[in-house]
């Protein structure tokens, strides 16, 4: 069910247990969902050895909640499942900042997703792509000829088209399917189409069929978020003139991305933090959205670039855009069959895959802005490696006392904080 507020203050310094009581109560958890949660193995062998092949376990990571959003005037709760410290608590904080103008907003795609027939050694390739346009209509009817709760609720191949490409071995004709997937991702589905209609194709063609697979750069599924940023929520006091600053610099930040592709890949790796982690703890194919996302980076542009645009309005707010590929969603895959992937969606309470697309372009912006702020004040490895303090105190040996213990004596430490900082910390302990 929604969630009535995304702001639970204090969120952090909960217990574990506590915390995911609070969600269960916030979200309407059942019973199940929350043991799943709760479990720490929430993935039995038996499912394991059906979702994959040569099972010997499962691997575990955490899931962290991402408060504060208010997405098209809804509220979230967004669980992140990453390795990686600071994000979850970036993309809250960054999600606290835009409230004053109404949160994030978003517009979203159908979900029309692409299968690719790949003709091979056409002789007379204007011939064979109008001998497929007049086919077209029951080409469209062949693919949709089949038993489908997604063709029933009005989804399906809607459309058709040719493209010819030039490689190094000759010219290639490609057919696009244009499938309307619905809730779910279409992987499956559009595959299938692809499969049924090949030899109706290459004899139309009369030419050869290779592969017949889908496209993860789903041009057609766009997802776009929004949000505006005053100068007071960007500071951290509240005070203007120096939000400006903050904000002059994040665009400096902003532009070096856009212009230079070395800078571009991390730029977009730090978004990407939070909308594959999203897609990971939904049970979403989360290789296949990285793929997708970094492939429009550089589609029908000079060089691989920012995937979000930011700039100053007239009134010195900072405002920031997001466009990207997203093919996820709530039917079908491991989002049916992972217990903490369906408890995760069930938190997240979206209706739609466009919904969920939505949310997650909103925090991707909310995690670019929230590492191009802290890259252009105080740099961000004095805040990565405090969060990342935990990790290394266990990796140097120190038990469940010891860590809280540095944690405390660390707490204000002014230096960057390395492993040589933890271990002489942990020596003066156990002195």
């Amino acid at each position: 069910m929604p969630v009535e507020n995304s702001r639970m203050k204090g969120f952090y310094q909960f217990s574990v247990k506590e915390r995911l009581n609070l969600i269960k109560a916030a979200a309407g958890l059942s019973d199940e969902a929350t043991n799943a949660l709760g479990s720490f193995a929430e993935l039995d062998i038996e499912t394991a050895n059906r979702m994959v092949e040569n099972v010997i376990g499962t691997m575990s990571l955490p899931i962290g909640i991402a408060t504060n959003f208010v997405i098209d005037s809804k509220h979230y709760l967004i669980p992140l499942c990453t390795e990686e410290a600071s994000v979850v608590a970036a993309a809250s904080n960054m999600a606290k900042r835009c409230l004053k103008n109404g949160g994030f907003f978003t517009e979203c795609d159908p979900p029309l997703m692409i299968a690719q027939i790949q003709v091979l050694d056409v002789e007379d390739i204007p011939a064979a792509e109008e001998a497929i346009a007049k086919a077209k209509e029951s080409l469209i009817s062949q693919c949709n000829d089949v038993e489908s709760t997604m063709i029933r609720r009005g989804g399906g191949c809607k459309s058709m088209l040719t493209r010819v490409i030039k490689t190094q071995i000759g010219s290639m004709l490609i057919v696009h399917l244009i499938v309307d997937c619905q809730d779910a991702m279409g992987a499956n589905a559009v595959n299938t189409m692809a499969e049924r209609i090949s030899p109706r194709i290459a004899e139309l063609s009369k030419g050869r069929v290779n592969l017949r697979i889908l496209s993860n750069l789903a041009v057609h599924r766009i997802a776009r978020a929004s949000a505006i940023f005053t100068p007071e929520e960007i500071d951290n006091d509240g005070g203007r003139e120096n939000g400006l600053a903050i904000i002059s610099n994040i665009l400096e930040a902003y532009h070096f991305a856009a212009s230079d592709p070395f800078r571009a890949a991390t730029h977009n790796k730090g978004l990407m933090n939070a909308i594959s982690s999203i897609a990971l703890a939904c049970g979403q194919d989360w290789r296949a959205v990285e793929a997708g996302c970094h492939a429009w980076a550089s589609h029908g542009r000079e060089h691989y670039s920012s995937l979000t645009d930011w700039w100053q309005d007239d009134e010195g707010n900072l405002c920031g855009r997001i466009e990207v590929p997203l093919a996820v969603g709530i039917v079908g895959g491991a989002s049916k069959i992972h217990p903490a992937a369906r408890a995760n969606l069930e938190i997240i309470g979206v209706e739609s895959a466009q919904e969920l697309a939505g949310v997650m372009a909103a925090a991707g912006l909310a995690q670019n802005l929230a590492a191009m702020r802290a890259l252009s004040t105080d740099g961000i490895q004095a805040g990565h490696m405090r969060m990342h303090m935990r990790n290394m105190a266990s990796s140097e040996g120190a038990n469940s006392d010891e860590i809280d213990q540095i944690a405390i004596l660390l707490e204000n430490y002014s230096e960057t904080i390395t492993p040589l900082v933890i271990r002489t910390t942990l020596q003066q302990i156990r002195e």
